[in-house]
């Protein structure tokens, strides 16, 4: 990390009982070409190993680890939001992963036009390829065709004017996105496919909100 007062980048890893799977989402993040990045774990109320698990990156200096009651992803992404204090804020789920190159090539769009208040764009899927439609979710539609909230790159002031995420039962992501639109945020969108969705865990949110629609 390029120890400055403000990293250039804060990863906001909202985690629940992702023991098993967290330290693969670390190791890509440690993994980056780019440096110069904190990230904020935000423990929405675990009751596995998951703070026993991740404790030897805790002591890097560039990673916080939080742990608050059980209130869902959503309060805890806005929680990570909130605690961040780099010029652009990201995400990285707890079972998914980076590219090597994912925050490099973030950071060179963003370099290039510096009014760039929001990077979003599509993802490499592993697993089951479809979600349910956030306007009807009884139907599925494919993942090609959706925003996925773990890809956006957000000025930080500009996200918390949006007031981060809100608590929906589906399509939180497109609904942040709808709102930055309607802002009038500066955007680009990111062709590489850099951010690797795990869509192949039984208990990655995708797949639990598709067992209560069944």
């Amino acid at each position: 990390m390029n120890h400055t007062t403000v990293p250039y980048f804060s990863i906001v890893i909202a985690t629940y009982n992702r023991a098993g799977l967290i330290r693969r989402a670390l190791k890509s993040l440690i993994a980056q070409t780019e440096t110069d990045w904190e990230a904020i774990i935000i423990d929405d109320g675990s009751t596995d190993d998951t703070q026993n698990q991740i404790s030897e990156y805790l002591n890097s200096g560039n990673i916080r680890y939080f742990k608050f009651e059980h209130k869902g992803m959503v309060h805890a992404k806005n929680a990570g939001i909130h605690a961040a204090k780099g010029r652009y804020i990201t995400f990285l789920d707890s079972d998914d992963e980076y590219h090597l190159l994912h925050l490099s090539v973030k950071k060179s769009v963003l370099t290039d036009d510096p009014e760039l208040k929001f990077l979003f764009g599509k993802i490499k899927i592993i697993g089951n390829q479809y979600v349910p439609d956030r306007f009807d979710p009884t139907k599925l539609i494919h993942l090609d065709l959706c925003l996925a909230g773990g890809n956006f790159v957000f000025e930080s002031d500009a996200l918390r004017k949006l007031k981060g995420f809100r608590r929906l039962k589906f399509g939180t992501d497109a609904d942040l996105f709808d709102r930055a639109v309607l802002a009038g945020l500066h955007m680009a969108e990111i062709k590489l496919l850099t951010y690797i969705y795990h869509h192949d865990t039984v208990d990655s949110n995708t797949n639990r909100m598709m067992m209560q629609v069944v």
